[in-house]
């Protein structure tokens, strides 16, 4: 287990790191003075000098990517003023001068235009996509598993043309038309009889009461995002019930005298969920990445409706936080995937 765990680390580290190098040196190449970001078009010339030192934007590139590198790593040299100035850290090591080796957060740095750090906005708007992409991959799963079961075991009848038919349009169906198309219906042609609103976000502002919970603002956004996983899902279900329900230890289960119940659930639903859990493991990360059209349309405020707004403004900071932060989510996702493999399936060893 150990050995298991200290290798898909070292694949994720890897990972992280390549998305680093990818994304900083993408970023670098867009358009845009960040120093005159952070200060606005008017700021005079030494003001933008002195936020280009700061930025170290006054350095060649490779130097400021080993510093944006320095300032990402938890373990990381630091000079005492700039620990005191911008790190919640741990000393571990003093070096001669003012140098000291430091424990700390991943530093992303600050935003352009709000002026806070990249983190916090980040960890603000988590709460928000977890919600949403838990809800999503619920929904798509619960129905996408039932519909499965049912395509497979009434195999060639209507059930089976209908649930793989709406398998197929939802995949063919991006969820930016989706997500337009779910709002303007749902949320403003029939909204008085199904009480939802186009746009909304989990918590709602209260004249009365302040900020109070409105779950009703999820419905829309949750079943837009989980529309093509659920399709994936039900395709993949059906075509692993079917290899399975033709194996010799179905078919003994059968002659036992078990009901169709059992061996459907018991035998048959266990051994055909690995793929499933692929897909389920790997879309739940894609719902976290991939919100943003969903976020930006229903208003919901998330990471992905932060970071369309920061593409808007070249907030490269939080740009590049995001996507990063996102990379990490899929990483330990994927690890928890491995992990779940022999949990459910006891024939797959770690």
């Amino acid at each position: 287990m150990f050995r298991f765990l200290l290798r898909k680390l070292s694949y994720g580290l890897l990972v992280l790191l390549g998305v680093v190098i990818l994304v900083f040196f993408l970023f670098n190449v867009l358009p845009g003075d960040p120093a005159r970001l952070t200060l606005g078009q008017r700021a005079d010339v030494a003001s933008l000098e002195n936020v280009r030192k700061e930025l170290h934007l006054d350095k060649p590139v490779p130097v400021q990517f080993f510093l944006y590198l320095n300032d990402l790593l938890p373990i990381s040299l630091h000079s005492k003023q700039e620990a005191d100035a911008s790190l919640n850290y741990i000393t571990l090591l003093h070096f001669s001068g003012d140098r000291i080796l430091v424990l700390k957060t991943p530093y992303l740095r600050r935003s352009y235009q709000g002026k806070k750090d990249v983190w916090e906005i980040l960890t603000e708007a988590l709460p928000g996509t977890l919600v949403l992409a838990v809800a999503a991959m619920l929904f798509a799963t619960v129905v996408g598993i039932a519909l499965g079961i049912l395509s497979a075991v009434k195999q060639n009848t209507w059930m089976d043309s209908g649930a793989v038919f709406a398998s197929v349009v939802g995949i063919s169906a991006p969820s930016f038309f989706m997500g337009i198309v779910v709002a303007y219906l749902f949320g403003f042609v029939l909204s008085d009889y199904t009480g939802l609103h186009m746009t909304g976000s989990l918590f709602d502002t209260d004249p009365f009461s302040g900020r109070v919970l409105s779950l009703r603002n999820l419905v829309l956004p949750a079943i837009t995002l989980g529309i093509r996983p659920l399709a994936i899902i039900v395709q993949l279900t059906r075509s692993a019930m079917l290899d399975v329900l033709h194996q010799d230890y179905i078919r003994t289960a059968y002659a036992k005298g078990l009901p169709a119940r059992a061996v459907i659930f018991g035998h048959a639903l266990r051994n055909a969920l690995n793929p499933v859990i692929t897909a389920i493991t790997g879309w739940f990360a894609e719902l976290l990445a991939g919100a943003f059209f969903v976020e930006y349309i229903f208003g919901w405020k998330g990471i992905g409706k932060v970071t369309v707004d920061a593409l808007e403004k070249f907030d490269f900071p939080v740009l590049m936080g995001s996507v990063l932060f996102t990379a990490g989510i899929f990483v330990v996702i994927n690890l928890l995937a491995d992990l779940l493999y022999s949990i459910v399936d006891p024939r797959i060893k770690l």
